[in-house]
This record gives C-alpha cells, structure tokens and sequence, in this order.
C-alpha cells in the first residue's frame, strides 16, 4: 500500500512528513472511494470548498463546542484537498482547470476563515482588525503562490516537462485569446484570474525567468542533461521544506492554536513575521541558485 499511495504523489522531494503521515494515507482511501464512485476530481475539489467554508464560519464563535469541529472540518477538507491531487494522478484526469480549481479552494477556505475571525474580533479591535487582516490576506496569497511556483520548477528539473505543472504566461495569454466566453466560459472564467496569477509569479523572480529563457536558447526542446538536473536539485532541494511551511500545515497548526487560547489574531501576526521572512529568505536564496546555474550553463556552452 506505501508503495500505491507514493505513486500518487507528485515527488517524495517535494512531501513532508505530515502528509506523508496522515493526509496522503488518508487521502489516498478517499481517492480509492471515489474512484470506485465515478467521482471526478474536480467535483472533489467543490465538495471541499463547502468543508473549508463550513469550517470558516464556525471559527466564528467564541467557544471550543464551535471551534473544534471547525478545526476537523478543515482537517477533512485538506483531506480532500489531497484526494483530488491524488485521483487526478491516479486516473490521468489531470487537466489545467482542475489545478486552478484546487488553488482556488484554498483561498475560499481563507477568506471565510479570515472574515469569521474579523468579526469575532471586531468588538475588541474594531477596523484595526479588518486592516491587519487584509495585509496578512494580501501576503498569505503570496507565500501560497511562490510556493507552488518554487515547487514546480523544482519538479521541472527532478521530472521534466512532463512532471512538472510549470506554466509560461505567453502561452496561457495566447490561449486565453483563443477562446470566447461563448465557446468555453468556464475555462475564460478561470484564465481571467490564472493569467495574471501566472505572471505575477514570473514578475516576482527575474532570475528565474532568465534562466528559463537561457535554457530554452541551449537546449530547445530537448531534454536538459541529467548532469545539469541533478545539480540544480541538489541546490533546490533544502527549500522544498519551506515551501511547504508557507503552504498549509505549519500555518493552519498556528491557526489552531491561536484558536483554542482565543487570540485568534496571533494567526496574522505569524504570517506576517515569521512566514515573510521565511518567503523573503526562500526568494532570496532561489534567484541566487538560478543566476550560478545559469552561468554554469553558459560557461559549459562557451566551452563546448
């Protein structure tokens, strides 16, 4: 069964222990249920926007006969948040709206949840809250998109092309104008907001888009040399642990906490401390790699 549920996953470089402990086992058995039901992925990931919402709206009140089934519904929901991944490899029902889909289930979970703290802290804090509320909201967005960002061009070079869901903002612009809103409006609702998410993780690292530019002068099409994806791993590899901090489990177990001793406006102050610096720090390290990786490549050619 370990050996099925890690066929499931995207890169054991890429997991951390508690997912690898609870919500990819979990995950895993839901994903099997679904299957055997004809249940679609991206239905998975609906049904989990009304669990992390639900979960949201109980944060609301002060009082742990509330805020403990909120933070098991949102448990629940992170389970289907990796069932949907995980079915979507299983059954090859992968597809761009569903990727979208599933970033976007997250930030319903967390505009319900900020909201419902807001309002509980209103009294206490008036606007005060409401402001710090939508700079921590502003900064959660993105900690979560550089994270995948760092993730999948950590997977471009671990799997390749094919392994890895790395975009290119000309290709989703071009794309985006091939279609109408009479054709497929569902898939030019979900560009209307894809598009500049895409180019907004290419803004935030000029090194990197430098170095994809380089590697697409040297190598086309063609596969890059295996020496050239096991050097840039082994330097990507040690960041993959903070992406994952700035994803979901470290941030939601503050988000508990601050929950259960009703300081619920701890949760904000962390992420706009401690996980800044840690996306700063992450940013920093990673346009350094690209720009030595970069060099070294070029140098190889020169010589070549």
């Amino acid at each position: 069964m370990k050996e099925e549920i890690k066929s499931t996953l995207k890169s054991m470089d890429t997991e951390e222990f508690i997912d690898l402990a609870f919500y990819r086992p979990i995950g895993y058995l839901w994903a099997k249920l679904f299957e055997r039901l004809h249940i679609t992925p991206n239905a998975v990931s609906v049904a989990s926007i009304f669990l992390g919402v639900a979960a949201g709206v109980l944060f609301y009140f002060d009082d742990l006969a509330y805020t403990i089934p909120g933070i098991l519904l949102l448990i629940w929901a992170n389970s289907f948040d990796s069932a949907d991944g995980q079915l979507a490899r299983m059954t090859g029902q992968y597809s761009r709206l569903g990727r979208v889909l599933d970033g976007v289930c997250g930030d319903i979970w967390f505009i319900t949840i900020y909201a419902a703290i807001c309002f509980r802290l209103t009294p206490e804090f008036g606007i005060w809250i409401w402001l710090m509320a939508a700079v921590a909201g502003y900064f959660h967005s993105m900690q979560a998109s550089m994270a995948d960002y760092y993730r999948n061009f950590h997977l471009y070079f671990l799997k390749g092309k094919k392994g890895s869901e790395l975009e290119d903002s000309s290709i989703l612009v071009a794309r985006n104008k091939e279609i109408t809103w009479k054709s497929d409006p569902v898939e030019k609702f979900f560009m209307f907001f894809y598009v500049p998410y895409t180019q907004k993780q290419e803004q935030r690292t000029p090194a990197m888009q430098k170095f994809r530019i380089t590697l697409r002068n040297v190598y086309g099409d063609r596969e890059m040399p295996q020496w050239l994806r096991e050097h840039f791993r082994a330097l990507s590899k040690p960041l993959m642990k903070y992406t994952n901090i700035l994803s979901f489990n470290t941030r939601v177990i503050v988000l508990f906490v601050s929950l259960l001793i009703d300081m619920p406006w701890i949760y904000f102050v962390f992420e706009l401390t401690v996980l800044n610096g840690l996306l700063l720090y992450m940013r920093t390290t990673h346009e350094r790699i690209c720009k030595e990786t970069e060099q070294l490549v070029l140098n190889k050619e020169n010589k070549a």
